[in-house]
């Protein structure tokens, strides 16, 4: 069997097929160092349902309330109940997936090893009705190690296969084409790149030094999406949210490129969903870049007041942590490609993460003593050396200092010191009482009713001006290109679907370039948690699905 693609879906169908006794050969163009892919450089979140964590946390969940979240998020439209439809595989995968985290997810993870931060983040809040986007409940459990500490122990069984000579791993084999004979994929061929000692995230050689061609009963296609290839994103960007950014920083690394999407589509498979796609909001410019324009994404608690470029603030659901997608609809409609949090002192240090396996070192490095850091007073280390070297931070003591350090930061006289006083002045007074029409500070006292909030993520209300809680900071926000929600589109074992809705025999696929199964599993929205999730999933199936099909 090949395997095209070494990240986490690529992984997981290589063990699978590999614990199956069959013979796989996985393939990827970038060094041994890439090995994982993204999942590496990931915050290690997953979505699970009912789980212990949430149980201890006092968080009640089931299938039937993740389920319906799923679907207020997804909005499944493309004629799902049609077997020619868009939508019709992303909904059942959708249904397969949501069984998978309410049932044996935590356990098969937990068993080769897999722990979790005892805090259940609550992730993607929503900010409409019970049926609309959004997560109910927290469900967003991050891994002990973050993303290598899951990338680590499937990688394990791989290099123990690879010891055994049940998996082959060769590094800087670029696949150019998949072929066939009699209309079934029997192999690739492509080009052997010079070895590279590039590091895990930087940009490796492209030289080629030789071809190479391979035969197998079946290829599996695990290559991920395009968010690293900013041209191909602003090509599929989706008309219902307006002009494409012009400005953007990546969230991934540049061999995220979406070629192998192109290529399996010239094989004869369909893709579907182009125009669903997964980017943040709140991306800050990477002071210390791996890779080119590198960003890196806050994940923030919901206090911040959310402004645009000009000052005027965004209405529900565009707060921080409720609606992503809503709030880049909000961002683009201004015809500006940033905008601004104003927070304070008290907001950052209890409300700022960053988003990233390097970005929480303590997580990373399975630190209990550094982690445990974290309910102490002080910004986590990270989240301060952005506030020092950082372009995208103003620290003010007074709010007219704030302002002309915003516009100072911009070029341009966009905010005015009038305006943004006037609307933080208003939102202040809905402090004073317990209650308030204010939706976001209904909201955030709603959030510290959640214990895992109030202990470590959501700060107590109180005045934005209050010098008691200063300095007073503004950052600017970035459009951060992240993931691809459409993609291939695949049955319930994997296997690409032509035009007509037909298998390709011989070719699979699963991961980021399956949409994370059937072409969009996630429909228009992510719950998050679920992309490391979606790789695991699919790549399991998958990969159990070729071991039968090829017995």
């Amino acid at each position: 069997m090949i395997v095209v693609g070494a990240g986490l879906a690529g992984l997981a169908a290589a063990a699978e097929l590999a614990d199956a006794g069959r013979r796989v050969i996985l393939l990827d163009q970038e060094p041994d160092a890439a090995l994982g892919g993204q999942a590496y450089w990931s915050f290690g979140g997953l979505f699970l349902v009912d789980s212990p964590e949430q149980r201890r946390l006092g968080v009640r969940d089931s299938a039937d309330l993740a389920w319906q979240d799923w679907l207020g998020s997804a909005g499944f439209d493309r004629d799902p109940h049609d077997p020619a439809g868009e939508d019709h595989w992303g909904l059942r995968w959708a249904r397969a997936y949501v069984d998978f985290a309410a049932g044996e997810k935590r356990a098969w993870l937990h068993a080769m090893g897999v722990r979790w931060f005892p805090v259940v983040g609550w992730a993607e809040r929503g900010g409409g009705l019970a049926d609309g986007h959004g997560n109910s409940v927290p469900r967003f459990h991050v891994t002990w190690g973050t993303g290598p500490g899951l990338v680590d122990p499937f990688e394990r069984r791989v290099r123990e296969h690879a010891a055994a000579g049940r998996v082959e791993l060769r590094f800087r084999h670029r696949v150019d084409a998949l072929t066939s004979t009699d209309g079934t994929v029997d192999g690739v061929h492509g080009a052997v790149l010079e070895p590279s000692r590039a590091a895990r995230g930087t940009a490796s050689s492209r030289v080629v030094t030789g071809e190479f061609a391979l035969s197998a009963q079946a290829v599996v296609v695990t290559s991920g999406g395009i968010g690293g290839n900013v041209d191909l994103v602003r090509e599929n960007w989706p008309r219902r949210l307006g002009r494409p950014p012009r400005d953007v920083v990546v969230g991934v690394p540049a061999h995220v490129d979406g070629r192998m999407l192109g290529i399996t589509e010239a094989a004869g498979g369909r893709v579907v969903n182009r125009d669903r796609m997964w980017h943040y909001t709140e991306g800050l410019r990477n002071w210390d870049p791996i890779w080119d324009r590198h960003g890196i994404r806050i994940l923030p608690g919901p206090s911040s007041m959310w402004f645009d470029a000009r000052g005027r603030r965004f209405p529900a659901p565009a707060f921080p942590g409720f609606d992503t997608l809503a709030t880049l609809k909000a961002i683009s409609d201004t015809g500006f490609d940033h905008s601004w949090f104003v927070l304070t002192r008290t907001i950052i240090e209890k409300e700022f993460a960053l988003s990233g396996s390097e970005q929480n070192p303590d997580l990373t490095a399975k630190d209990v003593r550094a982690t445990l850091g974290r309910v102490r007073s002080g910004a986590p280390a990270p989240v301060a050396a952005f506030m020092e070297r950082g372009e995208d931070f103003v620290v003010a003591r007074t709010l007219p200092e704030l302002v002309a350090g915003m516009n100072r930061l911009t070029g341009e006289k966009l905010v005015s010191l009038a305006e943004l006083e006037r609307q933080i002045v208003a939102r202040d007074r809905e402090i004073d009482n317990p209650f308030a029409k204010d939706l976001q500070v209904t909201a955030l006292r709603g959030a510290r009713r959640y214990r895992g909030d109030r202990l470590v993520r959501v700060a107590a209300p109180h005045r934005i001006l209050d010098p008691r809680h200063g300095p007073l900071i503004a950052v600017r926000l970035n459009i951060l290109t992240r993931k691809t929600l459409g993609g291939l589109q695949t049955d319930l074992s994997g296997r690409v679907l032509d035009a007509a809705g037909e298998p390709i025999p011989g070719l699979y696929a699963a991961g980021e370039v399956a949409g994370f199964g059937g072409g969009g599993v996630h429909g228009y929205r992510s719950l998050e948690g679920t992309f490391l999730g979606g790789c695991l999933f699919t790549g399991r199936q998958t990969g159990r699905a070729v071991a039968v099909a090829t017995a």
